[in-house]
């Protein structure tokens, strides 16, 4: 019987080490590493045996001499996760899926798998649900495919005996935490766990060309339940986001090797399942008056798409104590920045008001385009004057209190001129841009290089 021993793991990078250390010495985290029992070399070698030296000279090959195969893409009838995907999924693509329990990945793999049975056989593998389970939220969702399988197996070893048999278009694994190695001495879920059954399912994806959903659960913290490798062994990473209480939910690429990063979707919650919500700008500017006080819209960047999001402010004077600094979808320390700029460029005494800061519909903002947008809401909101909901507000603010050139200004120009805004807020960089190119906005560009320009149009109330 061959020996094992144990070695420690860094939970957010990989990191091995032969004892427990407090901090990892490649990504400086801190209580990152847990015990496991590390894999005999001969069961090693039976995992790996595909790598043998028998076949290393067929896999040697010059680049001139590597042939380019056409990759069909697999697409639904759900638009909005086609574009996240990149246009659709790729054949021998493995897509992981996170998001905290109950968000509703098992009904969105579900919807998906049944639009992909018409490429073929479909196999939806399930370590958490019976069928009877299963059966009963395909009734739900009114879906009844015969190509649609279910596979209720945990063990990857069985689970890739019988792929191999089947050779299906696309898998769904729900969840990769239930899935366990039948040769290892360790329980499902844990890192060495994971990382091999991900490894066999990388496998039959790049041998036979079979795609893959993989849904991993994650911590209370946000992050992937399982080594942070996990993220670096698979071709895309989703994430399916969604705050408690509300019925839309947001999925978010935050990795994809074959399609645009940071790409976003938001459907909503229904009884018959996802619907995706094609026109979101109209959908988070909803419940809006014709003019606020302390209220700006500024389109965003999230992938390839343009959102128009309210960035709200309201500020009150301190009653007690260090004054208050509340934000809800904005960086904070990026708003720490803002308010020093305004108090050193624009002499607004913020020092005793408390600040609090929304972006209504639950996204997060982390483009820099947004930050004139926030400091005009505040300028409105500290003196009291309305600013129509037709106009808007785009530009990045440096430490000097210039208005920062930003990029894809005219993708975002065409998002304001389709739900019809008068006017935009631009840096003069870009307006200069645009009178190159030509480019007629509908409505009144208003250009500003500093702040103290803008200052004055907010105290005209203009």
């Amino acid at each position: 019987m061959a020996k094992t021993k144990s070695v420690y793991y860094c939970t957010e990078c990989g990191y091995q080490s032969t004892k427990w250390l407090g901090r990892c010495p490649s990504c400086q985290e801190w209580g990152t590493f847990e015990e496991e029992v590390a894999l005999p070399k001969e069961l090693q070698k039976q995992f790996h045996s595909s790598s043998s030296s028998g076949n290393l000279g067929e896999k040697v090959k010059a680049l001139s001499e590597v042939t380019m195969e056409s990759s069909e893409r697999y697409t639904t009838s759900m638009g909005e996760f086609d574009r996240v995907l990149g246009g659709g999924l790729l054949q021998g693509e493995v897509v992981l899926l996170t998001g905290n329990p109950g968000i509703g990945k098992s009904t969105l793999l579900l919807q998906v798998a049944s639009c992909y049975t018409e490429y073929g056989d479909v196999i939806y593998i399930s370590g958490e649900e019976s069928p009877s389970q299963i059966k009963n939220r395909s009734e739900r969702l009114g879906i009844d495919e015969k190509g649609l399988l279910l596979f209720t197996e945990t063990d990857i070893l069985s689970i890739y005996e019988y792929l191999l048999k089947k050779k299906p278009k696309v898998v769904m694994i729900d969840s990769i935490q239930t899935i366990y190695n039948s040769a290892l001495d360790s329980i499902s879920g844990t890192p060495t766990q994971i990382r091999e059954c991900t490894l066999k399912i990388i496998e039959l994806a790049k041998t036979y060309g079979i795609s893959f959903f993989v849904v991993g659960h994650i911590t209370k913290d946000g992050k992937v339940a399982g080594p942070k490798i996990l993220e670096h062994m698979v071709d895309a990473v989703f994430n399916f986001e969604g705050e408690e209480g509300l019925y839309y939910r947001i999925l978010r690429s935050t990795k994809n090797r074959f399609g645009s990063t940071n790409e976003l979707a938001v459907f909503s919650m229904e009884e018959d399942g996802m619907k995706e919500i094609k026109n979101s700008s109209e959908y988070f500017l909803s419940e809006r008056e014709e003019k606020n006080i302390g209220s700006m819209v500024v389109p965003i960047l999230e992938g390839t798409k343009v959102f128009l999001l309210e960035l709200q402010s309201l500020l009150t004077d301190v009653s007690i104590g260090i004054p208050k600094r509340v934000v809800q979808g904005y960086d904070r320390n990026r708003l720490q920045i803002l308010i020093a700029i305004a108090e050193r460029k624009l002499y607004l005494p913020l020092g005793m008001k408390d600040v609090f800061i929304n972006v209504p519909g639950g996204l997060n903002i982390s483009d820099p385009a947004a930050d004139l947008a926030l400091l005009i809401s505040m300028l409105s909101a500290y003196h009291s004057v309305e600013i129509s909901q037709k106009i808007a507000a785009i530009g990045e603010l440096g430490l000097r209190g210039e208005i920062r050139k930003v990029f894809f200004i005219e993708k975002r120009l065409r998002e304001l001129e389709k739900l019809g805004f008068k006017g935009v807020y631009v840096p003069e960089a870009n307006r200069k841009e645009l009178e190159k190119k030509q480019y007629h906005f509908c409505g009144k560009l208003d250009a500003y290089f500093v702040l103290q320009e803008l200052l004055e149009r907010i105290k005209e109330g203009r």
